[in-house]
């Protein structure tokens, strides 16, 4: 390990880095709208992770778990950036699968009726 991953680093950067955000603006905002959370506490953009350091982030409503494994300041390419982070986000339960219909698509069919019913659990009996 090298002294640059030890080396403290803001965590607007490094979520960018490590390609979390797309922009280091994006991992900016997403602080002071405190969707970012190192070691439970709410932080600003400026505040700086260490590697151990848990991270929190907040994203399309559901967290991802991260531990910091290397700091990184410049961004790097995918497979480099999965090195620097341990991902301990469970696994997402899988989620339902709703029948919509086309807004005046009219009255389902038959069949139509029983594929909804189908996908909505009621199965023929």
């Amino acid at each position: 390990m090298t002294m640059d991953a030890v080396k403290p680093v803001r965590i607007d950067s490094w979520l960018w880095a490590i390609r979390i955000y797309k922009t280091r603006s994006a991992a900016t905002t997403a602080c002071r709208a405190g969707h970012i959370r190192v070691n439970g506490d709410r932080i600003k953009a400026a505040q700086t992770v260490k590697p151990g350091d848990e991270v929190r982030v907040r994203i399309s409503g559901f967290d991802r778990i991260l531990v910091v494994r290397t700091t990184l300041s410049k961004r790097v390419g995918a497979p480099v950036a999965v090195t620097a982070y341990e991902d301990r986000t469970p696994p997402r339960e899988p989620t339902a699968m709703l029948a919509v219909r086309d807004r005046g698509a009219g009255r389902p069919t038959k069949r139509e009726r029983r594929e909804i019913d189908r996908l909505r659990g009621h199965g023929e009996s």
